[in-house]
């Protein structure tokens, strides 16, 4: 029975994403919030809202957006398949985030572009004499 008075009462909505194992503190879930990176019901959101069951959550966690519906309250916070038993991640949420990662994968990694890596002081030194002297039409080297 106390159970259902506290789901009908509905939770915190940081409390909810810090039990949700979404962000590891509450205080960093507060963060996020404040920064307009949570949404519930496609409205932004303050960290005192009250969080029901059939919500639709839409949340950023560093490049990664998800959008999950609240299946479950909690104000504890629990062992991991305790957590994710708290909410249903969307299938479109899904599908973004798999393109998401495989375009992560994709993507080359910038350091490979450079071939042979920094230049040393002699590398340094050639390329200084190389564009210090320039060729002229009286250049012997050029006949």
């Amino acid at each position: 029975m106390r159970q259902q008075e506290q789901a009908a009462a509905g939770l915190r909505l940081d409390k909810w994403l810090w039990a949700a194992r979404f962000f590891k503190t509450r205080a960093l879930a507060v963060e996020e919030i404040g920064k307009g990176r949570v949404l519930i019901n496609g409205q932004a959101a303050k960290a005192s809202r009250e969080l029901k069951l059939g919500d639709r959550v839409r949340l950023r966690q560093g490049v990664v957006e998800r959008e999950v519906w609240v299946r479950g309250l909690s104000h504890i916070r629990g062992p991991a398949p305790q957590a994710q038993a708290l909410y249903e991640e969307t299938p479109e949420s899904l599908l973004l985030r798999e393109r998401a990662a495989e375009a992560r994968r994709l993507a080359p990694e910038p350091a490979q572009t450079i071939a042979q890596g920094r230049p040393t002081k002699l590398d340094r030194r050639r390329l200084a004499d190389w564009d210090r002297w320039s060729a002229t039409a009286e250049d012997p080297d050029l006949d």
